[in-house]
């Protein structure tokens, strides 16, 4: 049995994404700076942002964990111990680091700051956690490629102190750990500094070598094959189990993602876990926190190794992603019976909504007199990050997510 109620850690790629983690409920929030960031694709956040980040989640007692992850060149070295310190200047609660010279740099820089073993690190047995916890590391970041029983037993193998945090959803590596060297071979992107191309998700031919231009499919497919192209992992039906196991901390991927998905994700697993401690022996998953994992864009999912080496955890069909809602506003306030919100995609007149609230099930409504920024009739509402209004008779929060399905929308009569 864990040691203590497990820990809900979201991702957060940018303030807006960060924002949405913390009105979500999440107990603790990951981010990464300008440098040795693994997500060099988001915008990240500039040392004042983070000083802004840490000050808001400390407010709400939670916690923020700052990634410097990537494997450093030579060159990066002389500006390391600043960086460090800057950061730690911040109030961040912990470094999650992969290096164990970055590692040793932080706790000389910054030896008040926890240190976090990054996934990237590989650990996969006890005897490594160990001897990490006796260098200085309070976490460790678990290998994605543990089965249950692996987890268990690092658990009844470590110090009781030492904190297992695990990968429950999000994009799954075709590589282990994440340490991969085909985007860095392909176009020169190394996934190890945060620069991936994701080549595991693109289309392959097969071409034999004394036949120069003819291609033939590895699966049959008039696109090609997605051999490498892994499904994404959804661990919220196996969240007592791995709560029993030990885990202390359950991570969200997706610093790349949109602040939807981070707040549809964060909220699942908040509820999953708030049900969870209230009656460990007779939890069970509701169908509706099921049920909000698949809508967000996701791959196909998987339960990842958990039980196991996958039999069936590569997508075949496509690279791409099941995206079947879509986000139509963003609460600003409620006032005298009328929702005052900033438009995102379309939506009609009398189309059915879902308030996604937080720490809560989502509530249906509809699109009722809806009224542009000047309180004149319109019929949709399609001017993107136009403010609008609408009759709603219940109040909602500032920051709330409306949502719509995505295609042709059912009427609500």
């Amino acid at each position: 049995m864990s040691l203590r109620p497990p820990e809900v850690l979201a991702p957060a790629g940018d303030m807006e994404r960060f924002l949405a983690a913390l009105r979500y409920g999440a107990d603790a929030i990951y981010l990464g700076g300008k440098l040795h960031n693994m997500r060099a694709s988001t915008r990240s956040f500039t040392t004042e942002e983070l000083a802004q980040a840490v000050s808001l989640a400390h407010r709400q007692g939670v916690k923020v964990y700052f990634t410097c992850n990537t494997l450093p060149v030579n060159g990066e070295i002389p500006a390391l111990k600043s960086y460090l310190a800057e950061v730690a200047g911040t109030g961040v609660d912990a470094f999650i680091v992969a290096d164990i010279g970055v590692m040793m740099a932080a706790r000389r820089a910054a030896p008040q700051t926890a240190i976090h073993i990054s996934t990237q690190a590989g650990v996969t047995n006890y005897l490594t956690a160990t001897e990490l916890y006796k260098l200085g590391a309070s976490r460790v970041v678990l290998a994605r490629e543990l089965s249950l029983e692996d987890i268990r037993c690092i658990r009844e193998n470590t110090p009781p102190q030492l904190e297992l945090e695990c990968f429950v959803h999000g994009a799954m590596c075709m590589s282990f750990s994440g340490r991969c060297l085909l985007s860095d071979y392909f176009v020169g992107r190394s996934a190890n500094r945060g620069e991936c191309a994701q080549p595991c998700r693109w289309s392959y031919y097969l071409m034999e070598e004394k036949r120069p231009g003819q291609y033939f499919p590895v699966f049959e497919d008039e696109k090609g094959s997605y051999i490498l192209n892994a499904k994404d992992l959804c661990l919220i039906e196996s969240l007592d189990q791995l709560c029993r196991a030990g885990v202390s901390s359950l991570k969200i991927e997706g610093r790349a993602k949109s602040a939807y998905y981070v707040a549809v994700v964060t909220n699942a697993y908040r509820n999953a876990v708030d049900l969870y401690l209230k009656d460990p022996e007779n939890y069970q998953l509701p169908q509706w926190l099921l049920e909000e994992t698949r809508k967000v864009s996701h791959r196909d999912y998987s339960d990842g190794f958990l039980y196991g080496r996958p039999e069936q955890a590569q997508c075949y069909e496509s690279g791409g992603y099941i995206r079947q809602w879509d986000v139509a506003a963003v609460v600003e306030r409620w006032e005298a019976g009328r929702l005052y919100c900033v438009q995102r995609n379309r939506f009609y007149e009398g189309d059915r909504l879902e308030a996604l609230i937080p720490r809560g099930m989502p509530v249906e409504l509809e699109a009722r007199d809806l009224r542009n920024e000047a309180g004149e009739k319109i019929p949709c509402a399609n001017r993107a990050a136009a403010p609008f209004s609408m009759a709603c008779g219940q109040p909602l929060p500032e920051g709330t997510i409306l949502r719509a399905p995505k295609g042709e929308q059912p009427q609500v009569k």
